[in-house]
């Protein structure tokens, strides 16, 4: 069983743990009443674990568009008294998130689709010719964009994370270092502020992928050292097509806008001569999506420190179970990086000998009502280089390519805890009828 372990990134729950019991889910989440029907034909209550892909809408989201639908009219676009209605609520959701990350003076919130598109648009706003660090290990949303792009190799510890760089800015003095806070394929933490520490003696900025840290624990610029924070609204409990790119606005604003067209314009001549504005109107052309702005800002607000020491409770308990139960699963063989010992939230990888994780995935979904998530999770790099670490005894019919993955959340239950328990051991005692089907790399 993988030891309990707290992070600062993280919320501490020994410290906050208030005398009186606690409700066990501290933030509400539609979806709980979802029944599925398996192939013996019986009805049960789904089981979703893979939070981290696209976490369940939380009710206060569900709330807060419900509530906007009514009047819901163009932002930055009209004078009629419900375009002023909605241009406010687009504003003040900018204003929210911007307190709940924490911005600076001269910091923007700058509304995107998701992480993604958040790391593209700083991508497209870092000045030419400045080098980019990062580490070969990250999601694809952080390894893809930059265009220059210096990649360290993977880490074995957390203090080879940061001495690597600390190597690397010595001898490039890169202008930017990108770095997640947790990997979405083991769970773990990663030592951002020492990393930013390291940064801010070579006068590097630091932009940080909190978009799996942001389900867990609180999100916060000065936290984490960074300059830059990107964070998607779907994995936040706000499935509403929202992500934010917050930070330093003078290379946001030095930039050419990232999408052209209407609101990012201050002037057009007739022959398309364009004066463009500042702000983070000169990045968000078109119809902004004002109810995954709202959603998302509706969450920002209901993530309290209290709401987040409930959840940081609700779970480690839930991780401990699980560990407790895979470590019981003859031919379960979990992924880490940085080792058993180290915090992690609540993300597990791991191969099951003999089985292909596709078909690990498909018979806990078709057999258990079970939602998982198998492949290379959009980290390749990664997970290849954690699966080639897996012992050729743990795995004895052929090296694993694939992976299965379970991520739990607010919503998750011990029942969804014990019932994939139970399927995995099952599953791994009777391996036959396995699939044949190729799904090739996600």
């Amino acid at each position: 069983m993988y030891p309990t372990s707290v992070h600062p990134l993280l919320p501490q729950p020994t410290d906050l743990d208030p005398p009186a019991p606690t409700p066990a889910h501290p933030l509400a989440v539609l979806g709980g009443d979802v029944r599925v029907r398996v192939t013996d034909g019986r009805l049960l209550p789904y089981a979703n674990l893979d939070v981290a892909a696209t976490a369940p809408c939380a009710a206060v989201a569900a709330e807060a568009v419900a509530r906007l639908l009514p009047t819901y009219a163009s932002v930055h676009r009209g004078a009629g008294a419900l375009s002023r209605h909605c241009t406010r609520a687009y504003e003040q959701a900018r204003a929210t998130v911007a307190r709940y990350v924490g911005c600076r003076a001269g910091d923007q919130v700058v509304f995107t689709r998701n992480s993604t598109d958040a790391l593209n648009l700083l991508a497209h706003a870092v000045p030419r010719g400045a080098d980019v660090l990062t580490f070969v290990g990250e999601h694809h949303a952080n390894l893809l964009p930059w265009r220059r792009a210096i990649r360290l190799p993977l880490p074995g510890t957390p203090d080879d994370a940061v001495a690597a760089v600390d190597r690397a800015l010595r001898r490039h003095g890169p202008a930017l270092v990108a770095v997640t806070a947790t990997s979405n394929v083991t769970g773990e933490v990663w030592p951002v502020a020492e990393i930013a520490r390291v940064a801010r003696r070579y006068g590097a900025r630091v932009v940080v992928d909190a978009a799996q840290l942001a389900a867990h624990g609180p999100v916060s610029l000065a936290a984490l050292g960074a300059d830059y924070v990107v964070l998607s609204g779907h994995k936040l409990y706000a499935p509403f097509g929202a992500g934010v790119l917050a930070g330093r606005a003078d290379w946001l604003d030095d930039a050419e806008p990232y999408l052209r067209g209407g609101g990012a314009t201050r002037h057009v001549d007739a022959d398309a001569t364009v004066q463009w504005t500042g702000g983070p109107a000169r990045h968000e052309a078109g119809t902004p999506n004002l109810v995954g702005a709202v959603a998302l800002a509706a969450v920002c607000a209901a993530l309290t420190e209290t709401c987040w020491a409930g959840l940081a409770r609700h779970e480690q308990r839930l991780l401990d179970r699980l560990d407790a139960g895979l470590a019981g699963v003859a031919g379960v063989q979990r992924l880490a990086l940085f080792g058993p010992g180290h915090p992690r939230t609540g993300i597990v990888s791991f191969v099951v000998a003999g089985l292909e994780s596709a078909e690990v995935a498909r018979r806990l979904a078709d057999d258990h009502g079970i939602g998982v998530r198998d492949g290379l999770f959009c980290a390749h790099p990664l997970t290849r280089h954690l699966l080639a670490a897996v012992p050729a005894a743990a795995t004895p019919a052929a090296p694993p390519t694939t992976a299965v993955r379970v991520s739990i959340g607010a919503g998750t239950t011990v029942e969804h805890v014990d019932r994939l328990v139970a399927a995995l051991a099952q599953i791994a005692a009777r391996p036959g009828g396995r699939c044949t089907q190729s799904f090739g790399a996600r």
